[in-house]
């Protein structure tokens, strides 16, 4: 059964919220009691629309670069910047491919509320390696509308050593208006397809149970240039 929108897939009786999927988001707290000046709305947020066992990994990452350890989510490092983040996860032992919402389908109403609200998105998804591509390529797709903030990923990925290149025409460059990650306050954002060798190297127990406890060096390497990106974005962006 494939699903059109996430609406469609909360509407079917046979698949049950806590048993064959999750969502989970937070949205930090803000105040504004000075009277000197305004303070500023949301710049980021981090979304997993495809995490937990649809695309495996991504729940993870979406969880580290809005700040917080997967394990059991402490602030890394300590009193260090955090993003709103929102995830959608397959739930189920197996069989999580037909729980997977299009990009331009997500309206969950908290991913629409998220992303709306924030000048900036990044989207992590994952994706298999098809000719002409090796089975084993260990490679990142750049997509999404946020020509700036691509830019500083990619010059980041390459100074890290990781394999990146801006994703093709097709389904994983996110470029359609209509995807979730571009429905910022400035119509734009980034997304990264990331290869399924790739992400079963950031982990040396793929199960998901496992997942969050046995993060590689190459996990946080990743997880360190998509943070260090956004920081160097959001510097160079006015109060809006």
């Amino acid at each position: 059964m494939a699903f059109a929108t996430n609406s469609d897939l909360y509407k079917e009786p046979s698949v049950i919220e806590g048993v064959d999927y999750a969502r989970r988001h937070r949205r930090h707290e803000r105040f504004d009691d000075s009277l000197a000046a305004s303070s500023d709305l949301p710049k980021t947020v981090i979304i997993a629309p495809h995490g937990g066992g649809i695309e495996r990994g991504t729940s993870e990452l979406c969880l580290a670069v809005a700040g917080y350890h997967p394990a059991n989510l402490p602030v890394i490092p300590p009193a260090g910047v955090t993003y709103d983040y929102w995830m959608f996860e397959g739930a189920r032992d197996d069989d999580n491919a037909p729980l997977h919402v299009p990009s331009i389908g997500c309206d969950d109403q908290w991913a629409v509320s998220l992303c709306a609200a924030a000048c900036n998105a990044l989207a992590l998804h994952g994706f298999e390696p098809k000719p002409p591509l090796t089975p084993d390529a260990r490679l990142i797709l750049l997509g999404g509308r946020d020509t700036a903030l691509r830019e500083l990923l990619r010059d980041g990925f390459r100074t890290a050593g990781l394999d990146a290149v801006d994703a093709q025409q097709g389904e994983l460059d996110g470029n359609d208006q209509r995807n979730i990650v571009n429905r910022t306050r400035k119509g734009d954002g980034a997304q990264l397809e990331l290869s399924t060798p790739l992400r079963e190297a950031m982990f040396t127990d793929l199960r998901r149970s496992r997942r969050k406890h046995t993060t590689t060096e190459l996990f946080w390497t990743f997880v360190a240039v998509c943070r260090d990106a956004i920081d160097h974005l959001e510097a160079g962006q006015a109060v809006l």
